[in-house]
């Protein structure tokens, strides 16, 4: 059975809590406001923990991929203060490590190859239970054998008991696509092991992905993180910022008013901040009063269309938020 590399020695927490968080942008796009949340809620809860913040690029969907993308994160990030703690991680450098997964799933057999087709599964109810191509492919999809009855049970730090079947829900899940790259399910697995991440922190628009990576973490023999899914930002329709024409851009140039505003999101008073005039004033007024337990399940919709103190207003005000259905990622 092929071995999966273990966490390098800068993989160990260097605080004394254990604490280490991570924020993780796919390229495909520059920064709204729902992925300032993600990363100003997850910063917060790391550093309330006393514990460090890494930031990581999941790009392994090139065909999605903006050019330059993922410099304008970065340059983002580092303009609200959010700066990582470690070295910014590439998935595109990581591919050995995908692989070495990979194999060690395919030689227990918990992992199998799939000729199906999208519309095959789709005529048969779209879940993959057994394969049912009617030919074989040259580049076949690895998928991850998930047995009848493969319940998942985990608490949420924000949105508290979960439950899926993920045998009935979801399936037989991909782990490498027939197109030759990493699904997200595998990789974010993997390198929140090989990061020694203890705790996963993101929109909710993941919360229905999390039992198929504990399943996967149980295959591979790696220890589960907690989990805490923020509220989801959405349009006045419904949708995901990031599938909405409203996900304009944060405004890297004036980061106090998307900076406040996440705060009020987040469920905090906004007099926490009033007296902060610039973006570290303002990040150090939010960790002194943060308060985990305040953070909402979910946002009510339409909510926060405009707030009434204009320097708390969105730079884009027509990006409204609303609490929206997770979606599976």
């Amino acid at each position: 059975m092929t071995a999966l590399p273990a966490p390098g020695p800068d993989a160990a927490p260097r605080h004394p809590s254990g604490y280490r968080g991570r924020f993780a942008p796919s390229p495909t796009g520059d920064l709204h406001f729902g992925s300032l949340l993600a990363a100003f809620g997850s910063w917060l809860l790391a550093r309330a923990a006393d514990g460090e913040w890494w930031v990581r690029i999941e790009d392994l969907d090139p065909p999605r991929e903006v050019a330059g993308a993922t410099a304008r994160q970065l340059a983002t990030l580092r303009a609200f203060g959010l700066e990582t703690d470690a070295p910014v991680v590439r998935q595109s450098d990581r591919h050995a490590l995908y692989q070495a997964a990979l194999d060690r799933l395919l030689d227990s057999g918990a992992a199998f190859e799939c000729h199906c087709s999208r519309s095959e599964l789709a005529a048969s109810g779209g879940i993959h239970r057994r394969c049912i191509a009617r030919r074989r492919r040259d580049r076949p999809a690895i998928r991850l054998r998930v047995p009848d009855g493969s319940v998942v049970v985990f608490d949420d730090a924000i949105q508290g008991p979960q439950r899926q079947d993920v045998a009935t829900e979801v399936g037989d899940f991909v782990l490498r696509r027939a197109d030759g790259f990493w699904a997200y399910q595998l990789a974010v697995v993997v390198d929140d092991a090989a990061q020694a991440i203890s705790h996963v922190v993101r929109g909710a628009d993941l919360l229905d992905s999390t039992p198929r990576q504990i399943l996967l973490q149980r295959a591979l023999g790696l220890q589960t993180p907690a989990y805490a899914h923020l509220p989801l930002v959405v349009d006045a329709q419904g949708r995901k910022l990031s599938k909405s024409d409203a996900a304009l851009p944060v405004e890297a140039a004036d980061p106090l008013p998307a900076l406040r505003r996440a705060w009020i999101v987040l469920g905090h008073d906004p007099a926490a901040l009033a007296g902060a005039s610039d973006v570290p004033a303002v990040l150090a007024a939010a960790r002194s009063a943060f308060d985990p337990s305040r953070i909402p399940r979910t946002l009510p919709a339409p909510a926060v269309a405009t707030i009434v103190d204009t320097d708390m207003a969105s730079t884009h005000p027509d990006a409204m938020i609303g609490a929206g259905p997770p979606g599976r990622g």
